[in-house]
């Protein structure tokens, strides 16, 4: 399985950006996806995931109600709408496929078993 993590970028405090995934190698439908972030000297930490339908997602409280996932599974792809950015989202974000077809979408990275490569989201006036 090969992840392509995409739409990384510089971008004003309260600006936007979207982030995409692009799967090939595995039948993508079937498996959740998460975004994780890792900020300069910190650990990587949980931001968003969707389960195989995209009828269930999951965030971190931190990013609930400016950040959105979603997923095309016809073009084995799964966003990351970023609004109303703060300094503190500044970070490498990265997508991951979960391990266990039709699960629930996880908060956890030992759930996912392939990651994609990261794109830079950097927050800054």
């Amino acid at each position: 399985v090969q992840l392509q993590a995409s739409g990384g970028g510089l971008v004003q405090p309260g600006g936007s950006l979207r982030l995409s995934c692009i799967a090939s190698g595995r039948t993508f439908s079937w498996y959740a996806v998460g975004w994780f972030r890792q900020a300069p000297g910190k650990e990587r930490d949980f931001v968003a995931a969707i389960n195989w339908s995209g009828g269930k997602t999951n965030y971190v409280d931190s990013v609930k109600g400016r950040f959105t996932i979603s997923r095309d599974n016809a073009k084995n792809t799964v966003y990351l709408q970023m609004n109303s950015l703060e300094p503190e989202d500044t970070a490498v974000y990265y997508c991951a496929v979960g391990s266990l077809k039709f699960a629930d979408p996880s908060r956890t990275g030992s759930s996912y078993d392939y990651w994609g490569q990261g794109t830079e989201v950097t927050v800054s006036s």
